[in-house]
């Protein structure tokens, strides 16, 4: 059969980059015969292991594949390996120092960057929704010579215990003081469980121009006073302009969703190497999505800075192991239908092609949901796979802008620009109203190539030259990580 693509030289399955027979493309095709009980590998690393004698030639998929997962798992500190990436790293650090692009973006405070100056509107409880959603329709038409206005509306805030009751402050609070907005105000009802002087106490010290707060019980007409307060605000934020800054500023977060068989050498696979350039440069990049790096764990470990952040990072996937048996869940019941439909079989065959996204980069910290990003270097980020969960965590983290790959496709964006890189042609092509790169060229152009226009794309969308293709819809939205009771 023509038309495989092998990954790794220990690999006994490739991936059929065209439909043949009954195997559609992005599946994979078994290179040797495999004995019942025999591992597959792929990537070089086994992504379960044969429950019937597979022929050379034959699809291996879920029919003929099982996972090798279980709940518990051993991992290793490995410093001489995390040596050997770092030798890479400084190598490419020599390659790509005097050759990436700057760009042109709003200096914040405390030495951030915003990749847009948007207008804010960021509800500390459900109850105000419709309100703050009120207030965005008439800013937009109101304000002009900015970036744009958003209302950041959820349903919590309120009626919540514990630990979610926690994270939501600390979600919403992120995203007030975060460096896209050049102005935010924030509005309460009056009566929540969040209430308005605890929250200003968990913001901190902000600049009172740009950030104002409301409580609309406290006011005879909220809307009345909130578009003064608005105004005022606008009054301040219409006079920034961009200023010419490193790339190595940037702060990029990586996600994928409905991934395919294609994902893991095309477009994870490109996205980590700019990771790789992002990283070695100086700039943040951040990596979440905790339970899809099941079955590829190690790999990440042995990547580790050193024995404290390896130490983290045992403790970040066993504790969301954790939170899988609490709920009483399996902890590999992974991937998705439409993960399968593209070919995935396996949570390992998930897992080892969603971490190409990490690239070979070092990884520097490892933060809580909730926390914000404090090292250069890949930051590994407490989070689920849901995609708007996880990109909402991310954002809150700091990052500027997304990079969302995707083999099935999907139409929304996060609360920074969601830049969608297409596994495959045949989503570039069928919805180009949704993806902004086709990293199948990767096949054809090579890797360096397309990096480089990547790159291109990243400074652009940075300048605010391009708006990604959610900018574009308008479709941007958030959503808050819960895990217990509502009262």
């Amino acid at each position: 059969m023509e038309n495989l693509f092998k990954i790794n030289g220990e690999d006994n399955v490739a991936v059929a980059l065209e439909g043949h027979g009954d195997i559609p493309a992005g599946h994979k095709v078994a290179l040797c015969d495999i004995k019942k009980g025999d591992s597959v590998i792929k990537y070089g690393y086994p992504i379960g292991y044969a429950i019937v004698n597979i022929k050379k030639g034959d699809q291996v998929h879920t029919h003929n594949l099982k996972t090798l997962l279980s709940e518990g798992s051993t991992y290793h500190y490995n410093p001489k390996i995390v040596q050997e990436y770092k030798k890479g790293a400084a190598l490419l650090k020599e390659k790509w120092m005097n050759t990436v692009p700057s760009i042109n973006v709003y200096t914040r405070e405390n030495d951030k960057i915003g990749i847009r100056n948007e207008l804010w509107i960021v509800p500390t409880v459900g109850c105000v929704n419709s309100i703050a959603t009120e207030l965005k329709t008439w800013a937009e038409k109101e304000f002009t010579g900015i970036d744009g206005v958003h209302a950041w509306t959820h349903p919590f805030g309120c009626s919540q215990l514990g630990d979610d009751h926690e994270n939501t402050r600390k979600i919403l609070a992120d995203l007030v003081k975060h460096p896209n907005a050049g102005g935010v105000l924030v509005l309460g009802l009056g009566c929540e469980n969040n209430t308005m002087p605890e929250f200003k106490k968990l913001v901190g010290d902000v600049d009172e121009s740009r950030i104002k707060f409301l409580v609309s019980q406290d006011v005879e007409d909220e809307v009345a006073t909130s578009k003064e307060l608005l105004r005022s605000i606008y009054s301040v934020m219409k006079n920034d302009k961009r200023e010419e800054a490193p790339l190595s500023k940037l702060t990029v977060g990586f996600k994928c969703g409905g991934s395919d068989g294609f994902s893991g050498i095309t477009a994870n696979a490109l996205v980590g190497r700019f990771c790789d350039v992002l990283t070695t440069v100086g700039g943040k990049a951040v990596l979440t999505e905790v339970p899809e790096m099941f079955g590829a764990e190690q790999i990440l470990m042995d990547r580790c800075e050193n024995e404290n952040v390896y130490n983290d990072t045992v403790d970040l996937i066993n504790n969301f192991k954790e939170y899988f048996v609490k709920h009483e869940q399996v902890v590999y019941e992974n991937p998705s239908p439409g993960n399968k439909a593209g070919g995935i079989s396996t949570l390992e065959d998930k897992s080892l092609g969603c971490v190409q996204k990490g690239g070979k980069s070092i990884i520097t910290d490892v933060i809580k949901y909730g926390e914000t990003v404090r090292k250069s270097g890949l930051t590994l980020l407490e989070g689920p796979g849901n995609d708007l969960v996880s990109t909402t965590a991310q954002s809150a983290a700091g990052v500027n802008l997304i990079l969302f790959t995707t083999g099935r496709g999907t139409p929304f964006g996060s609360s920074v620009p969601t830049l969608k890189i297409a596994s495959n042609h045949a989503l570039a092509v069928k919805k180009s109203n949704w993806i902004d790169l086709d990293s199948s060229l990767v096949l054809n152009d090579g890797f360096e190539e397309v990096t480089k226009r990547l790159i291109d794309l990243i400074v652009k969308t940075a300048n605010g030259e391009y708006l990604v293709k959610n900018e574009k819809s308008g479709y941007a939205e958030i959503s808050i990580f819960k895990d217990g009771v509502v009262l």
